[in-house]
């Protein structure tokens, strides 16, 4: 990277923890840029949803790659990576903080950590791993897998298709396997490049936080949010269709379930991922310091 901002700040932490209030005020004490490390945040359609910053917020300070993609247009680890490195050699070119924030675990792997170089895996290779997924089931993809690359098998969470698939497909596309290529990595930030923390509330805090949250979301209209998604029939694989919560509301939609009902598995899942994300960080980032919820948060 080419140039660095003057301070980087890297703030983590699972979902409703406190981390955006956390990033707003050290942005507006710094006059910094809040940049986005949450990959459904990403997305412009789903602001309800995803907890997007309010409009409100994004006025006290600059927030970059917030609501940039389209939920059609699926990104990965690698394409946020690059992103958010020209924004930051953008903020080191101005000489201004940059106040990096999200739930993401691997986004911030891949800033510290590095991102493996890997091919481009022809399309034709990836669907027909996904057409074995489909047809033969996970376990046999993941047998196979494990064959080859113990390591990355191990690694992906039961019923994660695209990245069993994924996986499979580096392997046969380049005669390697994925842990091989992730092997070979260079991180974007050097150990003294950044000062990072994670967000980390009592964790009936924290899932209180998650339901009071998803309470929120249905009176600020997240089923109206949820409908226009669904009604575009896009491919239920792409990651914005798999945000927390997204399947239930649609249940409701379709008259499947009641409200109620759909917003207290929602509630569920919430709290799943918030657990998965904690876990995440303690395993992988058990050197950064620790911080409760900031007041008001």
């Amino acid at each position: 990277m080419a140039q660095t901002p003057a301070r980087i700040r890297l703030i983590a932490g699972p979902t409703a923890s406190g981390k955006s209030a956390l990033a707003l005020r050290l942005a507006e004490e710094t006059g910094g840029v809040i940049v986005n490390a949450d990959s459904m945040q990403l997305y412009r359609d789903l602001r309800i949803l995803t907890a997007r910053p309010p409009a409100e917020d994004e006025a006290r300070a600059p927030h970059e790659l917030y609501g940039v993609a389209d939920a059609a247009d699926g990104w990965s680890v690698g394409r946020w990576l690059r992103a958010a490195t020209a924004v930051l050699e953008r903020l080191g070119a101005e000489g201004r903080t940059a106040v990096v924030v999200g739930g993401t675990g691997l986004y911030f792997h891949a800033l510290t950590r590095g991102l493996a170089d890997m091919p481009a895996v022809p399309p034709e290779a990836r669907d027909e791993v996904a057409r074995r997924y489909d047809q033969m089931g996970e376990g046999a993809i993941r047998e196979a897998l494990r064959a080859a690359d113990p390591e990355a098998e191990a690694r992906i969470a039961p019923a994660d298709r695209q990245r069993l698939v994924r996986a499979l497909s580096v392997l046969e596309a380049t005669g390697r396997p994925l842990t091989a290529w992730q092997g070979e990595t260079r991180p974007l930030l050097a150990p003294g490049d950044y000062e990072a923390v994670v967000v980390e509330p009592d964790r009936q805090t924290l899932y209180d936080r998650c339901d009071a949250r998803l309470d929120a979301m249905v009176a600020a209209g997240v089923l109206e949010e949820v409908a226009a998604l669904g009604a575009r029939n896009l491919d239920p694989a792409l990651p914005a269709m798999k945000a927390t919560g997204m399947r239930d509301f649609l249940a409701h939609l379709d008259g499947k379930v009641d409200l109620a009902s759909a917003t207290e598995a929602a509630k569920r899942e919430t709290r799943r991922y918030a657990k998965r994300q904690l876990t995440w960080l303690r395993n992988q980032v058990p050197d950064w310091p620790r911080t409760p919820s900031p007041p008001g948060a």
